[in-house]
């Protein structure tokens, strides 16, 4: 009888390590090791324009260039002017774990536009440098200095206009939202605010791949898990969740004008987000488009013909301010 009860007592102790065990696992290591692949991991998506240059466009007269961030990280990238007196200059930001080629097709049909062009890789993305991803915080600084490299090294044409997809929109809405200089914007695929990001990527990634997993996973609990992945993730990237609201850099855009467009299907940064941000804005001449598809991103593919005549009608709305 004795010997039963240490052996009961010795099971307890054994299942109380391994829940233990597990509970650090799940809230210590994983938030950590995700935090680690948003931020500090450095891999690149595959694009079917990979290893093309703005030559393989029709854009034969561009050049490399360089040039510092304001926090000293060197980015690289291409400039290409327009091929006659240009009508302005965009400035092209690129999505996560993308890089400058990922613009190439929209900077190609700009040129045909009449504008100049810096397209460039953001920071740890490409050839750039920098060790951290903030999927758009910090890379607001490098459209700053993009747009500025354009007008005071290349005397680049004004206005100067800022393209981004998805982590670039983050950006490119960032930085206008501090600097003047940005004339307007064109917000491809993006979010609301950092805490948002988080949570509904949380809710997405269980929903779309619980079929995988235990049928007890979809029902575990946002906090903590979702909450130390917001927390390490802007910890990490030395900011906080509260400052990296887009809703709010909208509002210090206002009132210059913004392009704010949206994929259909987009389940990563669905439609109501650009609604919402559109609503946001007092640009009398703010414009939205939700183009057809089921892809992050892709609304310049799976909508093309509408996305060039929205933007080449907002462009022109631009001129004539």
């Amino acid at each position: 009888m004795a010997a039963h009860s240490r052996l009961r007592k010795v099971i307890k102790w054994i299942f109380g390590i391994i829940v233990v065990l597990f509970l650090i696992f799940f809230y210590g290591v994983v938030p950590w090791f995700l935090t680690g692949i948003v931020t500090t991991n450095r891999f690149h998506f595959h694009d079917p324009n990979d290893g093309k240059t703005p030559q393989s466009f029709g854009m034969p007269d561009y050049h490399e260039i360089d040039f510092p961030t304001s926090d000293g990280i060197t980015l690289k990238g291409w400039y290409i002017p327009a091929a006659g007196a240009a009508k302005g200059t965009i400035v092209y930001a690129h999505g996560q774990n993308r890089t400058r080629i990922e613009m190439l097709p929209m900077a190609e049909f700009a040129h045909t536009l009449g504008y100049d062009g810096v397209i460039f890789d953001l920071r740890h993305q490409g050839a750039s440098g920098g060790n951290l991803t903030s999927l758009g915080y910090w890379e607001r600084r490098d459209v700053e200095a993009a747009a500025r490299y354009a007008v005071e090294r290349e005397h680049a044409a004004q206005p100067v206009v800022a393209w981004g997809i998805s982590m670039g929109a983050a950006a490119a809405l960032m930085a206008a939202g501090e600097d003047p200089g940005i004339s307007a914007v064109i917000s491809d695929s993006t979010f609301l605010n950092y805490r948002e990001l988080i949570y509904h990527h949380y809710n997405l990634f269980f929903g779309l791949y619980n079929r995988f997993l235990p049928w007890w996973w979809p029902y575990l609990p946002r906090f903590p898990l979702a909450n130390e992945v917001l927390y390490w993730s802007a910890s990490r990237n030395h900011f906080s969740a509260s400052d990296f609201d887009l809703e709010k850099a909208v509002e210090r855009i206002n009132p210059r004008p913004i392009l704010f467009v949206a994929v259909q299907g987009d389940e990563r940064m669905p439609p109501w987000y650009a609604s919402k941000l559109y609503a946001d804005s007092t640009s009398p001449t703010k414009t939205i488009v939700i183009l057809p598809g089921t892809k992050h991103g892709e609304g310049f593919t799976s909508g093309r013909d509408q996305y060039k005549a929205t933007v080449t009608n907002f462009l022109a709305k631009l001129a004539l301010r």
